[in-house]
């Protein structure tokens, strides 16, 4: 059980870390401006080509969240070359909508279930992420339900200094000691529990 600390640091680092936009999303206007992301993300079988990995699971994730995560695509501060060239073009209102839109599509609650045993390294991610991958914090991304070998990239990235950003820095503090089999064992359990899903390809 996390203690009464734990929580309080888990939420200001979330706090310190965000870039959240403070205008409201057209959820109508989101689901529009959202068709162009429906090439990839609604593809349940659609992988990066190089490195292979599947197309992260959007819906579910927290609006703050989806916003925070296509304004660091936009400036460059979070790296993907189609996602850059995607986000590059649009507004923060643009931004905004698009994330309400896809926020609002099927929430994901924490109903407090997990889904098998988590490996005992799993505890350095519950802080900020919940204990089973269902975040508590806006700020912080929905773990749960996500593919395995997305997570297992997101985390190698980190480990290894190749992804940037706001939280980059804490990201590596927790995972630093981790073997590569401590991270498999940790995206595979986040992997198994009920939460994100594809887009709807409407």
């Amino acid at each position: 059980m996390l203690s009464r600390c734990s929580k309080h640091v888990a939420l200001l680092l979330a706090l310190l870390f965000s870039h959240q936009s403070l205008a409201e999303g057209d959820r109508e206007r989101g689901k529009v401006l959202a068709e162009t992301c429906e090439g990839c993300h609604a593809v349940a079988t659609y992988n990066n080509v190089y490195p292979t990995y599947h197309v992260p699971r959007i819906v579910g994730q927290s609006e703050v969240y989806l916003s925070n995560a296509l304004s660091a695509y936009g400036t460059g501060e979070r790296s993907h070359a189609t996602m850059i060239a995607q986000a590059a073009s649009l507004s923060d209102q643009d931004i905004d909508d698009i994330a309400a839109y896809i926020a609002g599509i099927n929430p994901v609650s924490d109903d407090g279930s997990v889904n098998g045993t988590a490996p005992g390294k799993a505890s350095t991610c519950a802080a900020c992420h919940g204990p089973a991958g269902r975040s508590p914090i806006p700020e912080n991304p929905t773990l749960a339900g996500q593919h395995q070998d997305y997570l297992l990239q997101s985390l190698q990235q980190y480990k290894d200094g190749g992804r940037t950003g706001s939280n980059a820095v804490v990201m590596q503090a927790q995972i630093a000691m981790l073997t590569d089999d401590e991270l498999t064992a940790v995206a595979a359990f986040y992997a198994r529990q009920s939460g994100l899903m594809i887009l709807p390809d409407d």
